[in-house]
């Protein structure tokens, strides 16, 4: 679904990602891995449109989205959560969800004067629709509750949501499980793996906690310094040797080795 092809990103002198070349499956879990600076985030923000590639080229489906902005490509259905999840924290978290697709008749000053009707009919889809995707998350109960008051994780739970109030395709999570408690962390990891067998959505996440990792993906792709370092099964990453002393720490490979000797 989507191939990175020598992507070079420069701030200066600093090269973020130094011809990182890449494919995510349609239909995977595709985790990326690595060490803080290694690039991940840059990356995601440069195949979502957040930031211009240097030199290099991303394809989706074959076809050249190498520096189309974020609203082209989420009309392509290809979407990205962040670390830090960007609710509208005074608005209810059904509203937010109601909030996601594009092209409502509402927006137009001439609709809200001569389409009255035809927008509470598509407000009443939009309720009916996020009423879903908030009870297939399990967080119907949260559904009059102000965004900016419920917790990180059910934020991100609501991020996911925004995915489902449209036809994504493709959704780059960046570090969906960062300040989670376990609990809910199992039930965000439940939503993705429903959302991707269920109704055939593609990920490719961002985190660090190796056990969701090896719960949810494969494949797993490491990056290291900007580069591509190794990819393969989770199992078989977290024994690749330049993977564990560029991600883990050479401390945990001697480690490692002191146990296999004792």
């Amino acid at each position: 679904m989507i191939v990175v092809e020598d992507l070079h990103k420069h701030f200066g002198g600093f090269h973020a990602v130094d011809g990182a070349s890449l494919e995510i499956a349609k239909g995977t879990i595709t985790g990326l891995i690595g060490p803080n600076g290694a690039g991940k985030t840059t990356l995601f923000n440069v195949i979502a449109g957040n930031l211009p590639a240097t030199s290099g080229r991303v394809t989706m489906e074959g076809e050249d989205i190498t520096g189309l902005t974020p609203h082209e490509l989420f009309h392509k259905g290809l979407l990205r959560t962040f670390q830090i999840a960007h609710e509208f924290s005074s608005m209810t978290c059904r509203e937010n969800l109601m909030m996601v697709p594009s092209g409502q008749s509402g927006e137009t000053l001439w609709n809200t004067w001569f389409g009255r009707r035809r927008i509470a009919n598509e407000e009443r889809a939009l309720r009916a629709k996020a009423d879903e995707v908030l009870e297939f998350l399990t967080i119907e109960h949260l559904a009059d509750h102000k965004a900016g008051q419920v917790s990180g994780g059910q934020k991100k739970l609501l991020e996911l949501g925004r995915t489902m109030m449209v036809d994504a395709k493709i959704v780059f999570l960046d570090e969906v499980g960062a300040g989670v408690n376990r609990t809910l962390l199992n039930t965000i990891g439940d939503a993705i793996q429903r959302l991707n067998t269920e109704r055939g959505y593609t990920f490719c996440m961002i985190e660090h906690d190796m056990d969701f990792i090896g719960r949810l993906c494969d494949p797993v792709i490491v990056m290291a310094e900007g580069k591509v370092l190794a990819e393969g099964a989770a199992s078989d990453i977290m024994q690749n040797e330049a993977v564990i002393e560029a991600y883990l720490g050479r401390g945990l490979k001697n480690k490692q080795k002191t146990e296999a000797a004792g």
